[in-house]
């Protein structure tokens, strides 16, 4: 079909050209008039009003009133121009700004692009295997046939195209999944990521090759994704006013300054993508809440459209907009191609006729192989001149696309067998056509005329004037770089203020962990017993400063892909936003850090004069600020967060221990010594400790002298480190500089270092941000479990994007008629038809809802998403679902299938057969949702087994269930991918594979009634015609169907029987059959007023153009309407066959399977998800043996001393300090499998929370028995050697298991509850380092306030140390290092002994080493390491106490984690439940209505309990 295009007369030429002309002068003399007024003191072309005439005066004099250009001046000038008026004209307002740029000679250069024998090749092979954790060991058993392998040869791609597309003009390009439309989108823009071009393929713009292009122009050449990535927390505006300000040129229309220009081109793109209501909303993403996933899409092409590029190229940008929204930019890509000469490429994978008349040429891809290209009008006649034939009613893009489906197309009658068939005959035949052979003269031409144009001048000329002051010529960014930083510190701050919740959360938690931790510590006392006690809040003070970064990884991860995305638009640098972020979070950091240090200092005790304080502060912020530009640097060198968050926690282990606090230099082993050099934390806590310390003396503890009734000056002294002979009193720079030998010269120095680590860290975190490397393409490809499972398959079938799904020219079961159906079933072929008595059954399933209304509350307003809907669905009619965006189809469709998403308040009646909703109602109803959730480590079969095993009546065998699967495998067409693993998007199953296996995991459960929510989304129009056809084919099998669509094509739309349509608000518009070519449907519209619907419109864009239409109140229409009334008659008398009908056993079970035969399939199915996940195992394993090899080591024998003992005790410490990390690496694996069981498995009814529950518990406790051996072999034997008994190495193997399981099931207990990983880590952290505290270790259980007693007790890792400790310290002789003894003399005539007899007889806790010496006296304060562990309250006698302690800890987890599940996401209990009642949910007439349990408002009392041990016993009894 020929686009239609109009041509106005002459006369209408010369006029529209003399209005636009004196519009641009109106417009333009307009604005010049407000810069003056704006800017009175910056000179500007003079503009002299008076010269005009009276009519150009009075608009200009009215623009002048305005600041800005507002929407008042606009409107003065011509409504048309203004995005805030209702008459605003795109076309009309580009014209106008295009001929004044020009006016005003502002050079801008347009482009083409030409492509001609362009070939594309990818890495990998075509096939993967899913790894296991037996495949390390099984690929170095086969490493001798690995590497006796030829290298494999690049996958090719793309398979020598040709074309070209000028400037102005716009290719559609078409082709089924897997056919290289993206690839080439890819190609033309630039950007190939990691693919390659062959030698022999060339592509230039207007003459300039592309490599030299994209160095010169980069973002002038941009590709569109088809996913949608932006700052979840920045504004809709916000976002786009970033994009328009690092895209406004220094050559603007003359009097419009920067800001000006970037607001007015905002307004415009929020105005034709229908954005302005939603201005000041979040974009939001699949966690923050924002807009909506269409009105994101739209987001996104808006800020392309702001790119400024001179091709434009998107891929699938339709994607979830409704028809009306996808024509609507189609038409602005038109007009931005018509005015400002853009060259714009689309891939569309559903596109209408209407869509397509916009496109001057179309590209057909088949297999990565070129059919046709060339004029978009000719393309249809082509295709049927090759011998295809072309449905009445089915538009040129879906006919085009059918040709390349061999189980779609169809041969012309008339024509021969010379048809081609295969992408290569395709291939060969427009090889042989004269539409290539135009199209190679076309490129000749295209080549001939950029020779020598001048374009690669003009465009340098043009890029550079649109360059501000002091950017380099040579860079593709328009602002200078100083711009940027601004800019990204201007968009910094407003995520900072967007999501200013998390950093007041922040702020407070540091607050609070302040005043907790400075408690522990509350007024010292003044003696040498506070020595220690000022060591370890120091060491404190500096870990939590330290670590007050580690979040920002995530957060750089989080953004990664916008950035680079923006990068490659040329809108900014990624150092410059690395950088603008610093800058922006340092005033944060130095507010939370003061805030911190403030209460921790003074609530310390620590030293109280101003000089001290305000050192102390300075360090702090100091060492939070190097501590972030280490763990950022982390972050952006890292490709995989998991790798970036391995490596900060090993780095964090190794900096704390090296420290110089919980391991004194002297004590380091010199195969780690050098660590402490390099240690950052190290220079800042010998800073704070010297600053603490220095220029005080502290007066000797009664307890450390010795002995203790020494009278005088003399014949004493003090045993504490650093202490001298004969004196009570300690100085403190002596006991620093003994016992850790540190300076107090050293500070200033200290800091200089501290500042050139942070200089050092933040120059590579902005260099690895600019340079790191991107991740290589490769085509998507199946993944199988085993070479065995690949068998059969075609040498390319195991390739997704390099080939689409294979060639096969019999046709698909899924397009039969019933009557084909019924043939096949009696052949024994494929057939998923119930046998006669379920076929029966499910006649009666025919679902009603009457007056449905559904009510939430936003924001203290009630608003409506249905509103009083009535209708049915019937066994063997398929309905469809439609409606504008926002009429609550997936509402609808939500309530109708008990799917309770939507908190709100329900009114109305639903009911099947007239008679309530059974128990059984959820399992036996199947519902596609939109988003395709799958565990990625199942297999096709696998997950359809699991489905028809839970889900299909426990009477039915399992063979037969596993029969009915087979079935819907052969039905599905998924024979070649069934044994493929599902995996993660790029890696296993397409878009159209994953649909398929959505639906047939609801097929197998053999449902009654059928609901599917956008089946088609994402989907090429082949492959939707193939989804509904399915459906078809069920309905005639007898099957309910409600499915919502989006942009069905006219024969797609014919394939439904009635059509329910939702207005906005859930209004009903009509309800009702179709008919006949839906002539019932447009009948009954042309019949209340609406147009007449064409002879060739599609009757789907017909209807939701008409109810788009403001001039009926459609809902009130069909109110009034005699089909209103006959349908609420059919609903009122829709009543049971029998008024008594009871229930049988299956209806009256909520769940299908048996409880033991649901934790079964569960626990098997999650045994094999560990297994098929090697990368988080070995991750376990590799930060279990490293940690603990360092650790060991670290501490490695350490001597009898009593600092070789304190050695010990920190050696435990810190191997309770990795605790973080591995209850870390457990919450980030339960979040997707609990998205899965909620969002799909329990609304199923396939298994009961309980079932969910504990088979993610238990599987975690092999692998936790596996690794406690290791950690106990790596940390146990270095520390404590090889000499100890076996029930010594028991118990500390025990212990090792115990700390493993307990943080397991920690880790569980937090996040089966949390909303996400984060939130649960950050309240992890706290409520780790609050149980860090109170273990006895940084400070004794005697020096805790009493207040604080009960924690020490509660804390859980008191009894692991004790344990641990108690284990292997007890009964260790301890002797004294030389700097730990406390040396005096005798009186004169008395040898030590004497001297010390009463003493040591009193019973003294140490002894003395030279009780015959006259002089020197040397006492050690210990004898065993049993009088060490008394100090912190442990008794090597609990240690099988502490065992037995341990093992109710981690009980209490299991049971807490089950309550807490149960508690909040079962009962969906809330803080805001005690506040106001939650909503009632209206039931069906027949159903007992059910008050909200009391305990969910007035809170946790006995009754709960009753409801919890009630729920778990009938789940055991099921």
């Amino acid at each position: 079909m020929e686009r239609q295009t109009s041509h106005a007369s002459s006369t209408e030429e010369a006029y529209r050209d003399v209005y636009e002309a004196a519009i641009h002068d109106r417009f333009r003399d307009g604005i010049q008039a407000l810069a003056r007024r704006k800017r009175p003191g910056r000179r500007h072309r003079a503009v002299h009003i008076e010269d005009q005439d009276p009519e150009l005066t009075r608009i200009a004099t009215s623009i002048s009133r305005h600041i800005g250009i507002t929407p008042k001046a606009l409107a003065d000038v011509d409504p048309r121009l203004d995005p805030e008026n209702e008459e605003f004209d795109f076309r009309f307002w580009a014209s106008t700004i295009v001929q004044m740029i020009r006016e005003d000679g502002i050079q801008r250069a347009n482009v083409g692009v030409c492509f001609k024998s362009l070939t594309v090749c990818g890495t990998g092979s075509s096939l993967a295997l899913q790894p296991t954790v037996a495949s390390p060991w099984l690929t170095l058993a086969r490493m001798p046939m690995l590497l006796s392998r030829h290298k494999q040869e690049p996958k090719v791609i793309l398979h020598t195209l040709n074309g070209c597309v000028k400037s102005g003009e716009m290719l559609l390009v078409l082709g089924r999944p897997g056919s290289g439309c993206t690839t080439f989108l890819k190609s033309i823009s630039g950007q190939l990521g990691g693919l390659t071009r062959t030698s022999e393929s060339a592509v230039h713009y207007d003459g300039i090759a592309q490599d030299l292009f994209t160095k010169n122009f980069r973002g002038k050449a941009l590709y569109n994704q088809e996913n949608d990535e932006h700052f979840p927390h920045l504004t809709v505006g916000q976002t786009l006013h970033f994009a328009a300000q690092a895209q406004t040129p220094e050559t603007r229309i003359q009097g419009i300054d920067r800001a000006t220009q970037a607001n007015h081109m905002v307004e415009v793109m929020l105005r034709i993508f229908r954005l302005s209501a939603v201005r000041h909303t979040k974009v939001g993403n699949d966690t923050v809440r924002g807009v909506s996933g269409g009105e994101r899409k739209r987001v996104s092409i808006a800020e392309m459209a702001l790119a400024r590029s001179l091709l434009a190229v998107w891929d699938n940008a339709t994607r979830g907009l409704d028809s009306a929204t996808a024509l609507e930019f189609i038409r602005s890509l038109r007009t931005l191609a018509d005015v400002a000469g853009v060259t714009q490429a689309v891939a569309l994978y559903q596109a209408s006729q209407n869509i397509y008349d916009v496109f001057d040429k179309v590209m057909v891809l088949y297999e990565g192989r070129q059919i046709f290209f060339g004029p978009a009008d000719s393309a249809r006649s082509y295709f049927e001149k090759m011998g295809w034939y072309c449905p009445p009613r089915q538009t040129t893009p879906d006919f085009l696309t059918s040709v390349t489906n061999p189980s779609e197309r169809q041969i012309r009658v008339d024509c021969t067998d010379k048809v081609p068939r295969t992408a290569v005959e395709f291939e060969q035949y427009w090889h042989k056509s004269e539409e290539y052979h135009a199209c190679m003269v076309e490129i000749a031409q295209y080549e001939e005329d950029a020779t020598d144009n001048g374009r690669l001048q003009a465009l340098r000329a043009a890029h550079h004037a649109a360059q501000a002051h002091h950017t380099r010529n040579s860079s593709p960014f328009l602002i200078s770089v100083w711009m940027q930083v601004r800019l990204c510190m201007k968009r910094s701050c407003q995520l900072l203020s967007n999501d200013r919740t998390s950093t007041i959360t922040l702020a407070m938690g540091r607050i609070i962990l302040a005043l907790i931790i400075g408690s522990i510590f509350f007024d010292p006392p003044k003696t040498t017993a506070s020595l220690q006690s000022r060591g370890s809040v120091l060491f404190l003070a500096t870990l939590i400063n330290a670590l007050m970064a580690v979040t920002e990884i995530g957060a750089l991860f989080g953004k990664r892909g916008v950035i680079q995305k923006q990068n490659t638009f040329a809108f900014c640098h990624p150092f410059a936003d690395a950088l603008a972020s610093f800058i922006v979070d340092i005033p944060v950091k130095f507010v939370i850090s003061t805030l911190f240090n403030l209460v921790f200092y003074f609530m310390s005790g620590l030293r109280p004069d101003a000089s001290s304080f305000f050192t102390f502060l300075l360090f702090n912020f100091v060492c939070t600020l190097v501590m972030s530009s280490i763990f950022r640097s982390i972050g952006a060198a890292s490709k995989q967060l998991a790798q970036a968050y391995a490596i900060a926690g090993v780095g964090v282990l190794t900096m704390v221990i090296y420290t110089g606090f919980t391991l004194q230099t002297s004590y380091m082993h010199p195969w780690f010594r050098w660590i402490n050099y390099i240690n950052p934390i190290a220079y800042i806590f010998e800073a704070l400790l010297v600053n603490e310390v220095h220029d005080r003396e502290f007066p000797c503890a009664p307890q450390s002298i010795v002995p203790p009734y020494a009278r005088g000056a003399s014949n004493f002294a003090c045993a504490v480190i650093g202490a001298k002979p004969d004196q009570r009193i300690v100085a403190g720079d002596s006991w620093v500089q003994s016992g850790y030998q540190y300076s107090y010269s050293h500070i200033w120095r200290n800091l200089g270092i501290a500042f050139a680590y942070m200089v050092f860290f933040l120059a590579f975190y902005l260099i690895a941000t600019e340079i790191r490397s991107t991740v290589n393409a490769q085509p998507q490809r199946l993944v199988f479990l085993d070479y065995k499972a690949a068998q059969g398959l075609k040498p390319d079938e195991g390739d997704i994007e390099g080939n689409a799904i294979s060639d096969q020219e019999n046709p698909s079961p899924a397009l039969f008629s019933s009557r084909d159906a019924a043939s096949i079933s009696e052949t024994g072929c494929t057939s998923i038809a119930r046998p006669s008595n379920e076929k029966e059954r499910g006649q009666k399933g025919t679902l009603s809802w009457e007056d449905l209304t559904l009510e939430i509350t936003v924001q203290g307003k009630s608003r409506r998403l249905l509103d009083n809907v009535n209708g049915w669905v019937k066994p063997g009619v398929m309905t469809c679902l439609m409606g504008v965006s926002g009429a609550g189809k997936t509402t609808l469709l939500d309530t109708l299938a008990q799917r309770h998403n939507t908190v709100g308040n329900v009114s109305g009646t639903i009911k099947v057969d007239g008679m309530p909703l059974k128990p059984s109602f959820q399992r036996k109803t199947g519902y596609v949702q939109q988003q395709d959730l799958h565990l990625p480590s199942s297999t096709v079969r696998e997950a359809l087994r699991f489905s028809a095993l839970l889900r299909q009546p426990a009477s039915v065998p399992k063979k037969e269930k596993f029969a009915y699967v087979e079935k819907v495998i052969e039905v599905l067409k998924m024979e070649h991918f069934s044994n493929t693993v599902v995996g993660q998007p790029g890696e296993g199953l397409n878009i159209e594979q994953r649909k398929l296996l959505t639906i047939g995991v609801e097929l197998a459960a053999k449902p009654s009634i059928l609901f599917l929510d956008e089946p088609t989304s994402g989907l090429d129009s082949q492959s939707s015609w193939t989804i509904v056809s399915l459906l078809r084919r069920l309905a005639d099998d007898g099957q309910a169907i409600l499915a919502t669509i989006h942009q069905p094509s006219a024969l797609l739309f014919q394939q439904f029987d009635s059509i329910l349509l939702l207005a906005r608000g859930g209004c009903t518009t009509y309800f009702g059959p179709l008919g006949t070519d839906c002539q019932t449907l447009t009948r009954y519209f042309e019949g209340h007023g609406a147009r007449a619907c064409g002879a060739a419109e599609n009757p789907a864009e017909y209807i939701l153009d008409v109810i788009g239409n403001a001039s009926h109140d459609w809902s009130q229409v069909w109110k009034s309407s005699p089909e209103f009334s006959t349908v609420k008659a059919s609903v009122c008398n829709m009543s049971p066959g029998s008024s008594h009908q009871e229930l049988d056993a299956d209806d009256r079970r909520q769940f299908a399977a048996s409880f033991a035969m649901q934790f079964q399939c569960v626990m098997q199915r999650l045994f094999q998800t560990y297994w098929r996940s090697p990368g988080y195992i070995y991750a376990k394993l590799q930060f279990a043996l490293l940690s603990s090899l360092f650790i060991g080591f670290t501490f490695y024998l350490q001597n009898a001393s009593a600092t070789g003992m304190q050695n010990v005790i920190f050696a435990i410490y810190m191997l309770n300090a990795t605790f973080s990390s591995v209850a870390n690496q457990i919450m980030s694996r339960f979040l997707p499998q609990r998205a899965l069981f909620e969002v799909r498995e329990s609304p199923s009814k396939m298994y009961s929370w309980l079932v969910f529950l504990l088979p993610n518990i238990l599987v975690e406790i092999p692998y936790q028995i596996c690794l406690s051996v290791v950690v106990w072999a790596c940390w146990f034997f270095p520390i404590f050697g090889l000499d100890n008994d076996s029930t010594t190495r028991a118990l500390m193997w025990g212990f090792c298991l115990q700390f493993l399981l307990f943080g397991s099931t920690w880790a569980q207990m937090l996040i089966f509850t949390m909303p996400s990983t984060e939130t649960a880590g950050a309240l992890s952290t706290i409520l780790f380092t609050l149980n860090l505290q109170f273990n006895g270790v940084l400070q004794p259980p005697s020096a805790l306030p009493g207040f604080w007693i009960f924690m020490y007790r509660v804390s859980p890792f008191t009894y692991l140390i004790g344990g641990w400790a108690g284990t292997g310290l007890a009964n260790r002789a301890v002797v004294c290092a030389k700097n730990e003894l406390a040396v005096f003399d005798p009186p004169t005539g008395q040898t030590c002994g004497q001297y010390l007899s009463a003493y040591l007889d009193g019973g003294a806790p140490g002894s003395l080493l030279n009780p015959s010496a006259t002089a020197s006296c040397e006492y050690c304060s210990i004898r065993n390491a049993n009088q060490f562990l008394e100090q912190s309250w442990i008794h090597p006698s609990d240690n099988y106490r502490n065992l037995g302690i341990m093992f109710a800890y981690i009980a209490f987890n299991i049971l807490a984690a089950i309550s807490l599940y149960y508690i909040f996401r079962v009962r969906g209990f809330s803080i805001k439940s005690l506040q106001k009642p939650k909503t009632k949910r209206h039931v069906a007439e027949g159903e007992k209505e059910q008050e909200e349990k009391p305990h969910l408002k007035r809170g946790f009392y006995v009754g709960f309990y009753y409801h919890l041990v009630l729920s778990i016993l009938r789940n055991l009894v099921r």
